[in-house]
């Protein structure tokens, strides 16, 4: 069965890997799964046929014959359940991987979002500049943890997993602001995630979207 998934039509980010359909497409290159794409504007985000796929009206969404997914995380989780690549085959191996996944999303992304708000849409309040230290702070709290347990290790847990797709996702949302680099060994991490062969395929796929021109690999 052909797997879909929807991306913006138009990306936010023009194109830098930074949408979470990027994510999915770097899953399914690791797993060398095929897949197609179905571009959707903002508008048809909200219209009835896609909030049947997504309920919060956002990307991306994966369909596979009967089976709808949405949610980033679940997605992930799904093609690395189904395929070999992403998980180990040591059980518990396995929990750490998935373990790696849910800390990526629900403690060291939190607060990364929280400075891409307050950067992006917050700026220009009158409360910004007092409130923008604490932001900063957070997010630099969750790095330094996240930078002691990483140490020298090219991975989190062994070899590449899952858990090291999403944690790299989430920290390239912090390139821009400059925090990353404050930490050599995420910002090395990070550099290692973008290095590996699916993660430019699936960043080449997304940047041909948003400018026209087909993927180089």
């Amino acid at each position: 069965m052909t797997i879909t998934i929807t991306a913006f039509e138009r990306s936010p980010d023009g194109g830098k890997g930074l949408a979470r359909d990027t994510r999915v497409r770097w899953a399914l290159e690791e797993v060398g799964q095929p897949y197609q794409v179905r571009l959707v504007s903002f508008r048809a985000m909200k219209e009835p046929a896609h909030l049947a796929l997504h309920p919060f009206g956002q990307i991306p969404t994966y369909e596979e014959g009967d089976l709808a997914l949405f949610e980033t995380g679940a997605i992930v989780f799904h093609i690395a359940e189904r395929h070999a690549g992403l998980l180990p085959g040591d059980a518990s191996a396995r929990a750490r991987a998935i373990t790696w996944m849910f800390a990526a999303l629900s403690t060291v992304e939190p607060p990364i979002l929280e400075l891409v708000t307050a950067r992006l849409i917050e700026s220009d309040r009158s409360w910004s500049a007092q409130r923008m230290p604490l932001v900063e702070d957070r997010v630099r709290v969750r790095l330094g943890q996240l930078s002691r347990r990483l140490g020298d290790a090219d991975w989190l847990d062994g070899a590449f997993s899952a858990g090291d797709l999403m944690m790299a996702s989430v920290l390239l949302r912090l390139r821009a602001s400059g925090i990353l680099d404050e930490f050599a060994n995420l910002a090395a991490y990070v550099a290692h995630g973008e290095a590996r062969p699916a993660y430019k395929r699936a960043f080449d796929a997304q940047l041909a979207v948003n400018t026209g021109k087909p993927p180089t690999g």
